[in-house]
């Protein structure tokens, strides 16, 4: 896919031998011509998958703090919700008592009595 070999010459000539051994300079750095070296191309895949893989990992970091985040809200919403099915548990409680549903029988003015014998059952013959 890429082709970037380095062609070997078994004479080099002295002039093209200090260019290559010559190393970057903050000229050098600060102008661009560092991007135009042969090793700096060489390693460009590498460094695109460098650049690829930083860009991947700050994306997981945002997406954990988001889940972080809506677990500690699921968690208070929880928390909140079983607070009210105790408390709506213990109305219910305090509701239903006979003492209770004497008051708001008499309350509504309802003509309803309350019962002074114990319950008896019936037995069926068959």
């Amino acid at each position: 896919m890429f082709k970037f070999r380095k062609k070997y010459n078994d004479f080099i000539k002295p002039s093209e031998e200090l260019k290559e051994t010559s190393s970057g300079s903050v000229k050098d750095f600060i102008d661009g011509s560092i991007l135009t070296k042969t090793e700096v191309v060489q390693q460009l895949p590498f460094i695109i998958f460098l650049v690829v893989l930083g860009i991947f990992y700050i994306s997981n970091r945002y997406r954990s703090e988001r889940v972080y985040r809506d677990m500690v809200g699921l968690e208070q919403e929880l928390k909140e919700l079983r607070f009210e099915s105790i408390t709506t548990a213990s109305d219910l409680m305090y509701m239903s008592k006979q003492s209770e549903v004497v008051k708001r029988v008499e309350n509504e003015g309802l003509e309803l009595i309350e019962a002074t014998e114990p319950p008896i059952k019936i037995y069926l013959e068959k």
